[in-house]
Formats: structure tokens, C-alpha cells, sequence
């Protein structure tokens, strides 16, 4: 396996799809890695000769991936629930954020159901 970035890339797959193993390089990123590196998307990894790893490397650290942008993105919902704006607050709470409906559906930001016991009617 290549290590690029503190991530072991898999060496079996396409250039473009092993890239995409690292937080933060999608399919289009990964491809204009490649282009600045000089190197072919559909060669596989393990094909890479050690001068095409060193470019890639370089590329790649020009961009803000992995810890740097995931203690980024912390910051920011961090942020949000400082200021107490509504998204915030929906992150605090854990609820989703854009809009969506939860009377139904949501059960990924609410997590499992918590059943609630029915209450019996007095009787006269």
C-alpha cells in the first residue's frame, strides 16, 4: 500500500478511486491531483513508480485534508453553537439541520427509537 497523507491508499484500484480514500479528495479533486502530478487516472496504484508518489504527495499537500479539516469543520459547528443561531441550536440537540421533517423519518440524527409508555385512563 502507498501511504499518502497519514492515509494507506489501496493499491489494486485506479489512481483516482485509491485518492479518494483520503478525507477531504473527492473524484474531482483526485483527478486534478493527478493532472498537476503527471499522472495517468486509470493506472493502478501499485504501478506508480516512486517519482509519481513524490509528485502526488506534493500535490496532494497543497489542499486541506484529513485533521486539518476535520478539526475545521469542528470549529464551525462549534461556532454555530456558541452564536445560538437555529442550525446551532439543531446540532445541539441533535436533530437535522436543512429543513427536513422529523415526525416520521430522521432516525440517523435522532438515533433509535425511545419508546414511551402509554398512560392508562382513570376509570369513575
Amino acid at each position: 500500500m502507498a501511504r499518502i497523507a497519514g492515509v494507506d491508499i489501496p493499491k489494486q484500484k485506479r489512481g483516482v478511486i485509491s485518492l479518494t480514500y483520503i478525507y477531504g479528495i473527492g473524484r474531482s479533486r483526485a483527478k486534478e491531483i493527478l493532472a498537476t502530478a503527471k499522472v495517468d487516472e486509470s493506472t493502478k496504484v501499485q504501478d506508480w513508480t516512486d517519482n509519481e508518489i513524490g509528485a502526488i504527495r506534493d500535490a496532494v499537500g497543497t489542499f486541506k485534508i484529513e485533521g486539518e479539516l476535520r478539526s475545521e469543520t469542528q470549529l464551525n459547528i462549534k461556532r454555530l453553537m456558541d452564536i445560538g443561531c437555529y442550525r446551532g441550536i439543531r446540532h445541539r440537540a441533535g436533530l437535522p439541520l436543512r429543513g427536513q421533517r422529523t415526525k416520521n423519518n430522521s432516525r440517523t440524527r435522532k438515533g433509535r427509537r425511545k419508546t414511551v409508555a402509554n398512560k392508562k385512563m382513570a376509570t369513575k
